[in-house]
């Protein structure tokens, strides 16, 4: 398939007309062709008018058909074959095989939402009849179901260019809803983004949807997004990206006449706790997959362990010395992008220059542009307690050590901590009281909480939460990856003594869907 740079509004393409976006391969600095010319807010309007006007026939879909929607997505993803895996590597300078494997979660995300909504599950089906004979008050019928919230907008992320992008998680779980999708391309992988719009595109036609299900536009700046939040018809929006750029389009789509939910994964540091026996019996062998985990793509996920929390002493210091021994041989890796490779020198300058930091290790330099060379520093928890410049997000191979004094401290600096999307507990059996002493707080401060793993992979699955307090989220009530996204684009209503003509099929009287509905208290088999 060739690329043309081109907008995607509909069923149309479109040309753009304001400054083009230009894909830039971060491993070599060559640019990619083609230039893709952003879009206009008149080109915005159009995409939200078509979703608006899709809106009431696709959320009323059969599961059915709304399910065979997506695979055939998959489908299409997957028909782009080569030529996807090659502009995608060479966007990103991610490797191949990471790009292959990130092609088969976007595609088995996409099949997962399609059993998700065969089940029928996410309807949450409500009957409680009509008691007309109740004392002392009769009962109205009453019947509960959920619908889609309406045309949602997705900003897709630069570190995940087709699993948190154009196909990825927001738009998998909104298109199950029901919601159509206006995309905002990344513009650091332009091309990935034209390429997996297509494959949605073909399969909205081959499927026989409105032709506004989907859109996909591209821009250079910030116009084109900010006019696709404050566009009435938009109903939503899930964003992936810097604090920064989140809280500005949360508070413009909390500005609008009718403010929307903002579902923005920002920030997080994921801190690792290594409780005493774990540390004392393995601390060596923890320091070094510490370092694996941190360096993992450069260190350019979401649930890079950016801070260990540990008591001083001997086997603290031990997974120091372990852990910098592993990264002063770690490899620079190629980050994703020249901006952020700025932004990450800047974050490790800026521990590098805290008179309060000791830097431990720093791993080898690089033979090309937009290299990362891994960093550990160490501080005592007393100081990240009280400098808050310590809990900063370095998004890249940073991590810092921090060494308390006991294990009230240990916790002062847990409690200290803003929102994460992940807290990891290394933990042997005797210090399962130190854990249990610790877990309250990492629940309310967390997402996820896990033990004796490394937050960095995040598994697609019905019980996984990707999200958590702010600013790792900005909804701590919901979640990016897993099944239960798809209730961040759903509503309840409730309908009250409607003729069962008029009633949806799936609260109808003789369950015509099959579904596994609440009746009158009593969950139906």
């Amino acid at each position: 398939m060739n690329l043309t740079g081109e907008l995607l509004i509909g069923a149309q393409t479109v040309k753009g007309s304001r400054d083009p976006v230009v894909a830039i391969n971060p491993a070599t600095g060559e640019r990619l062709s083609p230039e893709f010319p952003g879009g206009t807010p008149a080109d915005v309007a159009r995409a939200c008018e078509l979703a608006w006007s899709a809106f009431d026939s696709y959320r009323e879909t059969a599961p059915s058909a709304r399910a065979t929607f997506l695979e055939t997505v998959a489908d299409e993803i997957e028909g782009l074959g080569d030529a996807l895996i090659e502009r995608a590597v060479a966007e990103s300078g991610l490797p191949q095989a990471r790009i292959q494997g990130e092609r088969g979660r976007t595609c088995g995300q996409l099949r997962l939402f399609a059993r998700v909504v065969r089940d029928g599950e996410w309807l949450d089906v409500r009957v409680d009849p009509a008691l007309p004979d109740r004392q002392p008050l009769p009962r109205v019928d009453l019947r509960q179901r959920h619908i889609a919230l309406g045309p949602v907008a997705v900003f897709g992320a630069s570190n995940f260019p087709l699993a948190f992008s154009v196909a990825g998680g927001d738009t998998a779980s909104a298109l199950a809803a029901g919601c159509p999708v206006v995309v905002k391309a990344h513009p650091a992988h332009p091309g990935t983004c034209e390429l997996v719009g297509r494959a949605i595109q073909a399969a909205v036609a081959k499927c026989g949807l409105p032709e506004g299900v989907f859109s996909l536009i591209h821009d250079s700046g910030l116009e084109a997004g900010q006019a696709l939040v404050a566009d009435p018809r938009i109903k939503a929006a899930g964003f992936t990206g810097s604090r920064k750029g989140g809280l500005a389009l949360w508070s413009l789509a909390q500005q609008r006449p009718e403010p929307i939910p903002f579902y923005a994964e920002m920030s997080s540091i994921n801190p690792v706790f290594l409780l005493p026996a774990a540390l004392e019996s393995r601390g060596k062998a923890l320091g070094e997959a510490f370092v694996n985990s941190l360096n993992m793509g450069a260190g350019q996920f979401c649930t890079n362990p950016g801070l260990v929390v540990g008591i001083e002493g001997p086997a603290l210091d031990a997974f120091v010395e372990a852990a910098a021994s592993a990264l002063s041989g770690a490899q620079a890796l190629t980050m994703l992008t020249p901006g952020i490779h700025d932004a990450y020198e800047h974050g490790v300058s800026a521990f590098a220059g805290n008179d309060k930091v000791r830097e431990v290790a720093r791993g080898q330099e690089g033979d090309g542009p937009n290299r990362c060379r891994p960093a550990l520093f160490v501080a005592k928890g007393e100081d990240v307690i009280t400098d808050e410049a310590l809990q900063a997000e370095v998004f890249g191979a940073s991590s810092l050590v921090v060494a308390c004094r006991d294990a009230a401290e240990v916790k002062r600096v847990a409690e200290a901590l803003e929102g994460q999307l992940t807290a990891t507990l290394q933990m042997d059996d005797a210090d399962l009281e130190a854990a249990r002493a610790l877990l309250p707080t990492l629940e309310r401060k967390a997402g996820r909480v896990m033990a004796n793993g490394w937050p960095t992979g995040v598994e697609v699955c019905d019980a996984m939460v990707h999200g958590g307090p702010f600013p790792a989220t900005s909804d701590s009530r919901t979640t990016s990856v897993g099944t239960a996204a798809i209730y961040r684009f759903l509503r309840p209503v409730c309908y009250q003594d409607l003729p069962d003509a008029l009633l949806p099929e799936a609260t109808r009287e003789g369950n015509p869907l099959g579904l596994r509905r609440l009746v009158d208290g009593q969950r139906e088999s």
